[in-house]
């Protein structure tokens, strides 16, 4: 399902929630102070109530969802370093295969590696570029599987070809969940329903400032502008490829500089 929220920027939405929380403030005061003229002191003490249960449902919401956001980024950190790994452990596998075998598999891992770190710099709304070198990891993919059968056939050992197809196995399971735990973002149905409870608070804030009679303190808009900063960095959290706070690439980018020599050198090259 395609994620509308990811197509904008995070600070656009970031200062749209920031503008809309002020709106909510003032319309609120405004109500509020019509409301509270004729206001007895039970009256305004059940506003404050429901301002301060509001402020708190907020809370609930917003740590909720913070979770979420940082859960996934680290399972994103988590499948990256664990894919490297597992290429790693194939690549040095690689050597156990008979020859010509192990050179063929060494430069398919090559180009294999190269194929997922162009991926990994591609946003997830560049749709075709993706799919792309989907299919050409996957077809890449299919010629080491194809070349590990052939090494069984040649030599069949499980101490020698055995642990190759072992790694290889994991390195291809490593691909699938690490493209899965990357399209999985907190849902935006949950990220406009802490939007809704924002406004919804920040109106709360106003009106029971304008049933008491005085303006909102300078404090309310330094709330506002603080739960508007964690808002903006659940989003960048939540973002794969997009924003300030990104996954580091360093365990494929370093494991790709080893094999840059071999890229381009040998059966399947580009």
């Amino acid at each position: 399902m395609h994620d509308y929220l990811y197509d904008l920027r995070s600070g656009w939405i970031a200062s749209a929630l920031l503008a809309i929380s002020a709106l909510c403030v003032s319309l609120g005061h405004r109500l509020g102070r019509r409301a509270g003229a004729s206001a007895g002191e039970a009256q305004r003490a059940q506003v404050n109530a429901l301002q301060t249960s509001m402020l708190g449902l907020l809370a609930l919401v917003l740590g909720f969802t913070f979770s979420l956001a940082l859960g996934r980024y680290d399972d994103r950190s988590t499948t990256l370093a664990g894919e490297a790994n597992a290429l790693g452990t194939t690549l040095l596998r690689s050597s156990l295969l008979p020859r010509p075998f192990d050179a063929q598999a060494r430069i398919l891992l090559a180009q294999y590696v190269e194929l997922r770190i162009e991926e990994s710099s591609i946003g997830l709304d560049d749709f075709e570029s993706r799919a792309e070198l989907h299919a050409r990891t996957k077809a890449v993919g299919k010629e080491l599987w194809g070349t590990a059968k052939r090494a069984v056939e040649l030599d069949d050992s499980p101490v020698r070809t055995g642990l190759f197809v072992q790694s290889l196995n994991d390195m291809l399971d490593a691909f699938d969940l690490r493209e899965a735990v990357l399209n999985r973002h907190v849902p935006e149905f949950v990220m406009l329903l802490l939007f809704v409870i924002l406004a919804l608070a920040a109106f709360a804030m106003g009106y029971a400032s304008g049933f008491g009679g005085h303006r909102p303190p300078a404090l309310t808009h330094v709330l506002l502008l603080l739960l508007v900063l964690v808002m903006f960095l659940i989003i960048d959290l939540d973002r794969p490829r997009r924003g300030w706070i990104r996954i580091d690439r360093t365990p494929l980018l370093e494991l790709g500089s080893g094999l840059s020599g071999e890229v381009n050198s040998g059966p399947g090259g580009r």
